[in-house]
C-alpha cells in the first residue's frame, strides 16, 4: 500500500474523530491553566493537589515510593550494572534514612527548619513523584494520537536550524513550562525510547528545554520583590534559556553526542513537506500516528506503569542527593570555591563589590535552584535580577532536576550534565548581564 492510500484509508471519520477528542483532552491536561481554589494551575496539577488531601497521604505515600524505589534495584539486581549505578543505588539506600530522619524529626534542629528537609520532601520530593505517574497516564492523550507528530512538522523549520532537534520537541519546551520539568522528562524519556529522538537530540532536549515551570519561577519572583515586573523578567528569562539553549548544542559534550537512537536504534526521520503542502502533511502525520496508535487502555496502563517506574527510580535519590546538596551548602565552603569560577565574569559584568556574591549565588544553584534567591536578597536589584535568571535558566540542579535526568534512559553522564550545567551557567550570567545593562535604563528600574 503506497503512502497516499495509507494517508487516504487513515482519513476516515472514526479516526479523525479519535484525532480531535483524544488530542483536547491530552492539550487541556497539560496546557491549560484553570483556577480551582484561587489557585491557577495545570490541570493534571489539580488532580495531584487534590490526592495530595487525602488524610496521611504525603508521610505514607512519599515514604513507601522512597524506600520501595531504594530497594528495588537489589531486587531486580540491576545495582551493579555499572559504576555509576552502583553508586546511585547506594544513594537511594541513604534516601531511606533521610527520609526516616525527616518523619521521626531526628538529628539536628538545624535540619528540619523550613528551608532543609521540609522544604526537599514537601516542595521536591512529594510533587515529582505523585505528578509523574498520575501525568504519565494523561501523557497517552499527548503523545499517542498524533499531536506531537501533527505540531512536529510546523515546527521543524524553526527547531531543526536552531536547536538541531525535531519539531515534535516543541512539545517539550512548552511542557516545562507551563507543568514541570518532571512532565517534559517523561515526554522526553518516552519519545527517545520510541525512537523519535537520537541521543544527541535526547540530551539537548533534557538538559535545555526541561526547566522549571513558570510557577516556580513566580516563587523566585516573589523571593526577590520582582512580581511588579513580572513579564519583564518572565521574558527575558524565557528567551535567554532557550538562547543558551541553542548555544550549548554547538559545543561539548552535547556536540560531540551520538545521533543514534536508543540502545542504538535508528531514528524515526521528520517527514518530508512538499511545497504548499504544510498543513495536509501535517494532518497526515498526525492521523497516521492515531491510527497506529495503541488502545486508550492498553495506553494508559503502559504510561502508568512506565511513570511509576520512573517515581520509584527518582524518588529516593531526589531525597538523599537534594539532601546531601543542601548540607553541603549549609556546613561546607564548596559552593564558596566553585563560585570563584564565575567571579571573572561576574567582575567583567561589572558587579565589583558584588562580584563574590554573585558567584556564589551561581555555584549554588548547583545544589538546588531556589538557594541563589536567598543568597542575593539583599543585593542590588540588578543583582538579584540576573540571579533570577541564572537560576532558571541553569536548568541543571541536584536537589531535584539532575537526579531527574539520570533516572531516565537517557545515555549521559553525570561528568557531562556537570560540563554542561557550568556553560549554562557562564552563558545565562553573560547574556542576562547585558540584558539588564539594556533594560533597566529603559524601564526606568535601578541600576
Amino acid at each position: 500500500m503506497n503512502n497516499s492510500t495509507s494517508h487516504k484509508n487513515n482519513r476516515n471519520k472514526a479516526n479523525i474523530l479519535k484525532f480531535i477528542l483524544f488530542n483536547l483532552v491530552g492539550f487541556f491536561m497539560f496546557f491549560v491553566t484553570i483556577t480551582i481554589n484561587k489557585k491557577a494551575s495545570i490541570p493534571i496539577d489539580h488532580i495531584v493537589s487534590f490526592i495530595r488531601t487525602i488524610p496521611n497521604f504525603a508521610p505514607v505515600y512519599g515514604t513507601v515510593i522512597i524506600v520501595v524505589g531504594a530497594i528495588l534495584p537489589f531486587f531486580r539486581k540491576t545495582w551493579k550494572k555499572d559504576a555509576v549505578t552502583t553508586i546511585f543505588s547506594i544513594f537511594k539506600l541513604l534516601g531511606i534514612a533521610v527520609v526516616l530522619i525527616f518523619l521521626t524529626g531526628a538529628g539536628p534542629a538545624r535540619w528540619h527548619e523550613g528551608d532543609m528537609l521540609p522544604f526537599l520532601y514537601n516542595k521536591v520530593v512529594l510533587p515529582v513523584t505523585s505528578l509523574v505517574p498520575v501525568g504519565a497516564v494523561f501523557l497517552a492523550f499527548l503523545i499517542n494520537y498524533g499531536l506531537m507528530e501533527f505540531i512536529g512538522v510546523f515546527m521543524k523549520p524553526i527547531m531543526r536550524p536552531i536547536w538541531k532537534t525535531p519539531g515534535r520537541s516543541a512539545i517539550d519546551a512548552v511542557a516545562s513550562f507551563v507543568g514541570s520539568y518532571s512532565v517534559g522528562l517523561l515526554i522526553t524519556n518516552r519519545v527517545y525510547k520510541e525512537g523519535f529522538y537520537s541521543t544527541r537530540e535526547a540530551c539537548i532536549v533534557a538538559t535545555g528545554f526541561s526547566t522549571v515551570s513558570a510557577t516556580f519561577m513566580v516563587i523566585v519572583a516573589n523571593t526577590l520583590g520582582l512580581m511588579e515586573h513580572w513579564n519583564l523578567y518572565f521574558w527575558s528569562t524565557l528567551i535567554i534559556t532557550f538562547i543558551v539553549t541553542a548555544l550549548t548544542t554547538r559545543i561539548h559534550p552535547l556536540s560531540k553526542k551520538p545521533n543514534t537512537g536508543y540502545q542504538g536504534m535508528p531514528t524515526v526521520a521528520d517527514p518530508d513537506v512538499p511545497k504548499g503542502q504544510l498543513l495536509s502533511t501535517a494532518l497526515n502525520e498526525g492521523l497516521d500516528a492515531c491510527a497506529q496508535a495503541p488502545g486508550l487502555l492498553d495506553g494508559l496502563v503502559k504510561n502508568f506503569i512506565d511513570g511509576l517506574n520512573m517515581a520509584l527510580n527518582i524518588g529516593p535519590t531526589l531525597m538523599s542527593i537534594g539532601f546531601v546538596g543542601l548540607l553541603l551548602a549549609e556546613y561546607t565552603p564548596l559552593f564558596d570555591i566553585i563560585g570563584y569560577i564565575f567571579v571573572p565574569f561576574t567582575m567583567l559584568l561589572g558587579f565589583g563589590s558584588e562580584a563574590v556574591l554573585m558567584g556564589k549565588s551561581c555555584a549554588i544553584s548547583l545544589a538546588e535552584m531556589f538557594l541563589p534567591a536567598n543568597i542575593v536578597a539583599n543585593a542590588s536589584p540588578m543583582a538579584q535580577y540576573v540571579t533570577a535568571i541564572v537560576c532558571v535558566s541553569e536548568i541543571l540542579f541536584f536537589s531535584a532536576s539532575i537526579p531527574c535526568v539520570l533516572g531516565t534512559d537517557i545515555d549521559i553522564s553525570l561528568k557531562d550534565i556537570l560540563i554542561i550545567w557550568a556553560e549554562r551557567v557562564i552563558l545565562s550570567l553573560l547574556l542576562s548581564g547585558l540584558v539588564v545593562r539594556f533594560l533597566f535604563p529603559l524601564f526606568g528600574l535601578p541600576v
